[in-house]
């Protein structure tokens, strides 16, 4: 009635293909609080052509040192925003970025970096302060 399988299966299991490099959860987490830094670090780029000031100054230095901690200490690439600026809207960038700081947040939680978190913490109450509140009440 059935026919028996005469191929190998396409699925194995766990722990018995070693032929890939796998990452640890730590390495992992370093990969994706990387990421939301740097994604911060765009947004404050872009908030900083807009509205300078050595508040955000300061802060994108914070934030490229962060990024560049778990590269190894290369720094993260970064472009001048000031050329192609279409008049965004500045309590929209308050909102992404601060979004974006407390993913990092998140993450730098999970893997318990301390000056990550404060950093991303200190970053969500700028971004807080500069939007309007109502926008970032939960809902």
């Amino acid at each position: 009635m059935y026919e028996p399988i005469r191929t190998k299966s396409v699925h194995t299991m766990a722990g018995t293909a070693p032929d890939f490099p796998h990452r640890s959860r730590e390495e992992e987490l370093d990969i994706q609080l990387a990421g939301h830094l740097a994604a911060l670090l765009a947004v404050t780029d872009e908030l900083r052509a807009l509205t300078p000031s050595a508040e955000l100054d300061t802060a994108a230095e914070r934030l490229a040192e962060q990024v560049a901690r778990p590269r190894g200490g290369l720094p993260p690439a970064r472009t001048s925003v000031a050329a192609a600026l279409h008049e965004p809207h500045l309590a929209a960038l308050h909102r992404r970025a601060h979004a974006l700081a407390g993913r990092a947040l998140v993450v730098a939680a999970s893997r318990a970096d301390t000056a990550a978190a404060i950093l991303a913490a200190e970053r969500m109450d700028a971004h807080a302060a500069a939007a309007d509140p109502r926008e970032l009440a939960p809902r």
